[in-house]
């Protein structure tokens, strides 16, 4: 039980729980409310710490960076490996496993061991693991390390435990699969090749036996060498000696003839009776010469596959081999069948390919029915067993990246019948041509936990388009696809905007606000607008209304001192009351400059709409004065009000969207009224401005450079980019995801500005001023913001935090235009910059002509982003430039993806907005619909909404929105709003019940809204205790009693960094503050005592595209996107960890084998049945010896130990432990019986041996010795 008492009279100026910052934050405006007596409020937390627990559950998406594919015939599973070291196994939907490897090699091969529940997997730090399947989350049993060697190629035959592994050097090794120990057998490349050889044959490229004879081998050089080694006699049985490099082999079934694929696009075949030249010699796609000349060289053909059929001709599948005259083609797959080739085209470079056969016999007919494909981007099935070749359709959710994600949004315990609406319209929308076979990865088994409710992601991408999917019990699968850019007329390329607008992506979604209850949906784009959608199940015709909103704030300008001298002042004619955009659709000003223009035009004719989300508004910003809008930082939407709030850095607007009016338009400043906390400087008017060298104003970045293809927006290519280049994997593993290249031509620019411009551009200009078009360049790179690369930084001499600008160690500012306006700032004045959300996508960072930092604590410091201004920092004595530079070079964070401006002075970012019903004022006494903004500087404000409560008078009569007045303060940007009531339960916010907008009408029953409101009042028995508002900013939580404005709780949660993102969330029937913070760290605290439960360094904020896409949802779950292709999904839940192993599904599934097919006498006695031979025999300890010891390194795996770290502190955990000590007992005392069984055999054949002695020296002489 947790008491707490406080006085509420809203006078009390000191806490005690405010330790050590500014005075408890109660209202500046109004008269003093009456004194109240002490009232005490009794909260029962239930959430202790044990409730919670932190662990991945599931992936979704596309393996990012493939590099290796397997796939196991007789358990029917799939495993994809990655270079960043994953491994995702596939079976039926709901199968579905990721494991990492600790070390991040690149995954170079993989074998399964077929129906063995294991796989081999072979990775680029010269390593081989062997991974146990028959559990559901894999742990790896052994490793082999080697040392003096690098593996370039393993086979696994059928049924075999002892492994080929192939190397640079050009030798094979042997390993025992058992015991993961290496075989005292080796061949020699010197030995393999003949002695007369002069050159070395290169890496080992290919190994497999003979289908005919296990007892061969044959051994791939890269150089053109192939070689069948005789296992038992160790030798060489042919060689054969070939012009053309080698790519792969691939054997005909019958093991009589061979098929290799070379470097000039050819392949050859090659018979065993004769190997001193090809059987055949064909370039599938190289056009043949008339004089009988050899035809010209074409690409190389990477793989061959040779299968053969029982009904028809056999297969010859194969990648490349294109002549080099089409190489502006895509990647194609070549099926060569009998006479008929068929070329795929394909979207992606082939990374792999595989021919699924239904025998895992090699030496049986093979009969291919499928060919697995996996591409750069994509993995596709093609139907072997149709003529047409159609492609399977793919149940796994591998198209997440068709367009780069930008934004995700995760729901949990949706509506029950919001999945089966979105599904049923989605499937109209499928794709048809399909195979009509089932998905032949079909291996393991899955069921639906018993503890599930619906879920829902939704994800945004750069084409804007919007993406739902079902997401319950760990599974995801697409049920619906919305296209924004439809709302809008095309840009044409050359006409006004369409010419800025055509080389980015102008309908990139920035975030999106949806009620699953209402079922209404509102998208954020990046090219300033808002788009509300209603759901319907009939398709309609109708207008889309679009409103455009003029939100620009008047900053102070900065002059030069003989511009400011010689320019006459004219005062601004714009203005910030409630107002639409003039009647005009745009304006081009004298200058040249936009004005009333928005950036995309919207289609003005009635528009079909299909069943599904139909546009219903459209609110756009306008240019102003030839500048851009500013970008979007928060919207939110409350279907019980009708209206729609959004904000950015210059000010906030309400859009009452069933009259189609704005209510409120005003910038921040004037939100306050006489209410604002801080001394601001008096706003110069506004002058004519002319865009030459000489006269320059620092405005933004479109008046930075006078080319108007420069614009102030963000690409979303350095988020989500997949880039089609190849790098070295040394060099990929050594470089940041985020990083992004320097724009050299910010230092290289001609149109250069005169010295004392330059001088400030680089002491004062934050680094978000330089977004430029050209981020892809090719200089160097630099990654954003916790790659913690310090000596990179140190030695550039620039910080990387997301929110600091260019640092000068150690030198005085330059005397110049900043010299009068340093004199104009007041006492504590903290310059505000241009400021951009911790969450934004990477951004190019100047190279200052400055020397580094003073230390590297100075810049861990700038990097780790410290707080530059609060509320308790306004108060701080006088400082001096040179004392304070640290603070006044970063400046505070907004969680948006923006990258907006703050003025220095008067510029305030909205970071977050929020309807609900709360009492905006000390003197309420029951709550009202009110709309809670917090902005970048700390600060809320409560606006107060006068709502018509009739349904026929809300149409009519205009809603009245006034500001409260009220201000509470926090330390950093605000991020979250939250409503609990006196008991500590949440309040969500009131809606209104969906009803299709273009269901037929039923005269007998007229529509009337229906209206859902959860007021504090319903959930207690007094309504005088108001409630609680539970906010959340980058540093720190409080929780106040309204409507006494009293802090009843504060919690300082991070002062070394900063929290990304926050939310209410409702775990185990209660309520909890969960946050994620740059350094990794996820925490939750209790409410409303803000305890903290939870705080657990999980993530390294390795890539601004984790900050992006983080974000809670109830019942203890969370996601992110871990690559910009992937999707994983985390849990903090203790009980959901509990019950994981319920969800997940199985790898292993026990199969019977199938037997080999009897070949019959004749073939039997004419040398057809495949000759078996014991490898034990030839390569076991007793034989071929013992390795080096230098050679390889054997590590023994953690086994199963995940799931015993994962219930380290219970009963679980030591019966866990228990188990695995039995496990590792008993192969310790298997081990010993091996060794004392082969002790004993060895003892028994020495003592024959010495008993023959014996008998045969017995009857002998001395002298006959």
């Amino acid at each position: 039980m947790k008491k707490f008492r406080k006085v509420l009279d809203g006078l009390t100026t000191s806490s005690p729980v405010n330790v050590g910052s500014a005075p408890v934050c109660s209202s500046t405006a109004g008269t003093p409310t009456a004194a109240v007596t002490p009232r005490e409020i009794e909260v029962q937390e239930t959430l202790v710490s044990e409730n919670f627990q932190i662990c991945k559950t599931v992936r979704h998406g596309f393996p990012y960076q493939p590099t290796a594919l397997a796939f196991d015939p007789v358990q029917k599973i799939l495993a994809i490996g990655s270079r960043s070291g994953g491994v995702r196994i596939l079976g039926r939907p709901g199968v579905d496993c990721f494991c990492q490897h600790e070390s991040g090699a690149a995954v170079l091969q993989l074998q399964f061991l077929i129906n063995e529940g294991a796989l081999v997997t072979a990775c680029a730090d010269d390593t081989l693991h062997l991974w146990n399947l028959r559990q559901k989350r894999p742990a790896i049993l052994h490793s082999l390390k080697f040392n003096r060697e690098r593996i370039t190629f393993c086979h696994l035959p059928f049924q075999s435990k002892w492994l080929y592994v192939g190397t640079e050097r050009g030798n094979t090794h042997i390993v025992n699969i058992e015991s993961f120990v290496l075989s005292g057998y080796v061949i020699m490349w010197n030995k393999a090749i003949e002695l007369s050889t002069k050159t070395h044959p290169g890496p080992v490229v290919h190994l497999s036996d003979s289908p005919k004879d296990e007892g061969r081998l044959l051994i791939g050089f890269e150089s053109g060498t192939v070689v069948q080694w005789d296992l038992r006699v160790k030798k060489a049985d042919f060689r054969i000696y070939y012009d053309e490099a080698i790519h792969s082999v691939s054997w005909h079934h019958e093991g009589k003839q061979f098929m290799c694929s070379h470097s000039d696009g050819s392949l050859t075949t090659w018979n065993l009776r004769n190997t001193s030249k090809p059987f055949q010699v064909t370039f599938p796609h190289g056009k043949a010469q008339r004089d009988g000349k050899k035809p010209e060289s074409c690409k190389p053909i990477l793989k061959v596959e040779y299968k053969t059929t029982r009904n028809s001709e056999p297969f010859v599948i194969f990648s490349g081999g294109l002549s080099y005259d089409k190489a502006s083609r895509r990647p194609t797959l070549t099926i060569m069948h009998g006479k008929s080739i068929t070329v795929l085209e394909m979207d992606h470079p082939i990374v792999d390919f595989l021919v699924l056969c239904e025998t895992p016999y090699p030496n049986e007919v093979q009969e291919p029915y499928a060919v697995a494909v996996l591409l750069e981007k994509d993995f596709i099935l093609v139907d072997l067993t149709q003529s047409s070749f159609p492609i399977f359709e793919n149940p796994y959710p591998m198209d997440i990246h068709e367009s780069p994600v930008t934004c995700t949004a995760y729901f949990a315990d949706c509506p029950p019948d919001i999945i089966p609406v979105l599904y049923s319209i989605g499937a109209k929308h499928k794709k048809q041509g399909y195979s009509h076979k089932e998905w032949p990865v079909s291996g393991g088994t899955w069921t639906l936990g018993a503890q599930t409710y619906p879920e829902i992601i939704i994800t945004g991408h750069a084409d804007g388009s919007i993406k739902f999917w079902d997401a319950t019990a760990i599974t995801l699968q697409m049920l619906y696809k919305l296209k924004t850019s439809k709302v809008f007329e095309k840009p044409k390329a050359g006409e006004g905007r369409g010419a800025e607008m055509v080389e980015e992506d102008p309908y990139a979604v920035q975030m999106v606000s949806w009620c699953p209850q209402s079922r209404l949906f509102c998208v954020v784009g990046i090219s300033a607008h808002v788009i509300l959608y209603r759901l319907s199940k009939h398709d309609a015709t109708t207008e889309i209304v679009s409103l455009e909103v003029r939100l620009q704030c008047d900053v102070e300008d900065v002059l030069s001192p003989c511009e400011a001298e010689s320019t006459p002042g004219l005062s601004d004619q714009s203005s910030h009351s409630p107002q639409q955009a003039p009647a005009s659709p745009g304006s081009v000003t004298p200058e040249g400059l936009r004005d009333s223009i928005p950036c995309l035009k919207v289609k003005n004719r009635p528009v079909r709409m299909p069943p599904g989300y139909q546009a219903e508004l459209v609110v756009q910003l306008l240019w102003v004065d030839g500048e851009p809008p500013q970008q979007i930082t928060s919207v939110d939407i409350n279907s019980a009000y009708g209206l729609l709030a959004l904000g950015n850095c210059n000010g906030l607007a309400v859009v009452d969207y069933l009259q189609k009016s704005i209510l409120l338009c005003m910038s921040t400043l004037e939100l306050y009224g006489s209410s604002d906390p801080y001394q601001r400087l008096t706003r110069s008017p506004r002058k004519n401005r002319q865009f030459t060298q000489d006269n320059f104003c620092m405005r933004g970045l479109s008046n930075f450079y006078s080319d108007s293809k420069k614009r102030i927006r963000t690409s979303y290519q350095s988020l989500t980019e997949l880039s089609d280049n190849q790098v070295p994997l040394e060099l990929e593993r050594s470089r940041s995801p985020t990083s992004v290249p320097y724009p050299t031509s910010l230092h290289n620019d001609p149109r250069s500005f005169p010295e004392p411009v330059a001088n400030l551009k680089a002491s004062h200009y934050s680094p978000v001023f330089h977004l430029l078009d050209n981020v892809r360049g090719p200089d160097r790179k630099l990654s954003l913001p916790t790659d913690l690369k310090t000596d990179l930084d140190h030695v550039n001499g620039h910080c990387t935090s997301p929110t600091s600008q260019p640092c000068v160690a150690g030198k005085p500012r330059v005397p110049g235009p900043e010299g009068p306006r340093l004199s104009r700032r007041g006492p504590g004045r903290p310059p505000f910059r241009k400021a951009q959300s911790a969450a934004c996508m990477e951004i190019s960072l100047p190279v200052s002509h400055t020397e580094g930092y003073a230390s590297k604590r100075a810049m861990l410091q700038q990097l780790h982003g410290v707080s530059m201004y609060s509320h308790d920092e306004h108060h701080a004595t006088m400082y001096s430039w040179s004392e304070k530079e640290s603070r006044e070079n970063s400046f505070s964070r907004s969680r948006s993806s923006s990258v907006s401006s703050i003025d220095r002075e008067t510029k305030e970012a909205v970071t977050t907005l929020r309807f609900m019903e709360s009492c905006a004022r000390k003197a309420d006494t029951a709550p009202a619909p009110s709309l809670w903004v917090g902005t970048s500087l700390g600060v809320v404000l409560v606006i107060g909404l006068s709502i018509p409560a009739d349904e026929e008078e809300r149409l009519d009569e205009p809603v009245a929105v006034a500001p409260s007045g009220t201000v509470l303060m926090l330390k950093g940007s605000v991020l979250t709003f939250g409503s609990l009531d006196c008991g500590g339960s949440l309040i969500p916010s009131p809606y209104e019940v969906w009803r299709d907008p273009h269901a037929p009408e039923d005269p007998d029953r007229p529509r009337k809204r229906k209206l859902v409101n959860f007021s504090p009042s319903s959930s207690q028995e007094v309504a005088g205790d108001g409630h609680l508002a539970v906010v959340c900013s980058e540093r720190q939580a409080k929780v106040f009693l309204m409507p006494a404005q009293t802090c009843l709780f504060v919690h300082n949660i991070t002062e070394s960094s900063f929290v990304l993102r926050s939310d209410v969330v409702s775990v185990c029937n209660s309520v909890c503050l969960a946050c994620f913070c740059a350094n990794g760290h996820v925490m939750t605290l209790s409410l409303p005592s803000l305890r903290p439960l939870l705080d657990v360094n999980y993530l390294p904020l390795t890539d601004m595209r984790i900050a992006r896409t983080f974000c809670f949802t109830n019942g203890g779950q969370a996601l992110y996107l871990s690559t910009p292709t992937e999707i994983q999904r985390i849990t903090y839940s203790q009980e959901m960890c509990d019950n994981l192993q319920e969800f997940l599904g199985e790898l292993f599934t026990p199969v019977e084998t199938p037997e080999a097919q009897n070949r019959g006498f004749l073939k039997g006695f004419f040398g057809g049945n495949a000759q078996t031979f014991d490898r034990e025999e030839l390569f076991g300890e007793a034989a071929a010896g013992k390795a080096s010891r230098s050679l390889a390194q054997h590590i023994p795996g953690p086994g199963g130990m995940e799931g015993m770290k994962a219930a380290a502190g219970g009963v679980v955990g030591d019966l866990a432990r228990a188990r695995i000590a039995l496990d590792e007992r008993g192969q310790r005392l298997g081990e010993l019986e091996e060794r004392t069984a082969l002790m004993m055999s060895s003892a028994e054949a020495f003592s024959k041996h010495a008993h023959e002695l014996m008998l045969k020296c017995k009857d002998k002489k001395w002298y006959q010795f």
